[in-house]
């Protein structure tokens, strides 16, 4: 389901994430039950973003199409509805029905470790072709591959070779291959961020890191901060995303 759009309210511009603003409380119109929905938003090849506001009702679930002022307003025919046996058109089941004059209080969201970012409409991609990894070459290969797949082309070795794993660069990007089989630490996404820093020059330079087991908790938070995406392979030679830097550079690409 989609939460309406509220078509009498302006789009505003994402400046800085928040929880809050991120997710909406909507109900589904088969089931009733409450969920949190992802805030549509509209984004820009130039790099703006746009929040679109939605309906919803005074409870914080969506409306069917109509704002939280005109479902006030058509409240008997909501009543006609569930009285005429149909559960499509009745409220969210619950234990019992709240008192009149009191607004159901909505349930606490609760905030996983990773959250994916909202997209609306990302950007049409063929689906990536895996490679099956079998050694620390074909690692290179995999990770050269999806960045080209996200965009980023002429991938090429970087000159200057970390102390551990690969460094592949294109045009505005510099991401580094763990093949190792120890979990990538804290000190190797430092390195990484801090090297992309160094060589951007006029020209900004994203970064990416590819593990093939895993990363620390210390990698995983301080990736979080630097804003440095973070995938995981394995022997099926596909990338997986496991920080919320890695769904947007995903839904994006170059």
């Amino acid at each position: 389901m989609a939460p309406p759009v509220a078509r009498d309210a302006a789009a505003v511009p994402v400046v800085d994430r928040t929880w809050a603003e991120e997710w909406v409380t909507a109900c589904c119109g088969a089931c009733g039950r409450e969920g949190h929905w992802p805030q549509p938003e509209l984004d820009c090849t130039c790099g703006a973003v746009l929040r679109i506001p939605v309906a919803v009702s005074a409870d914080g679930a969506a409306s069917d199409g109509a704002t939280a002022d005109e479902a006030s307003e058509d409240g008997a025919s909501t009543d006609g509805a569930a009285q005429a046996g149909h559960p499509g058109d009745a409220g969210p089941p619950g234990d019992g029905e709240a008192a009149p004059g009191h607004d159901r209080a909505a349930p606490a969201p609760a905030l996983p470790s990773h959250i994916p970012l909202p997209r609306t409409a990302p950007r049409p991609r063929p689906a990536f072709r895996p490679v099956t990894i079998r050694d620390a070459r074909d690692a290179v290969t995999v990770a050269a591959l999806y960045l080209r797949w996200l965009g980023y082309l002429n991938t090429r070795s970087a000159a200057r070779r970390p102390p551990s794993g690969s460094r592949i660069t294109a045009r505005g990007m510099l991401a580094q291959v763990e093949p190792a089989l120890r979990p990538t630490t804290l000190r190797d996404v430092e390195c990484l961020w801090l090297t992309a820093m160094t060589e951007a020059g006029d020209t900004p330079v994203a970064c990416a890191f590819f593990s093939l087991a895993g990363y620390t908790s210390g990698a995983r938070t301080r990736a979080d901060t630097l804003g440095v995406p973070l995938f995981t392979m394995d022997a099926t030679g596909t990338p997986q995303p496991i920080n919320s830097a890695a769904d947007e550079l995903v839904a994006t690409g170059a």
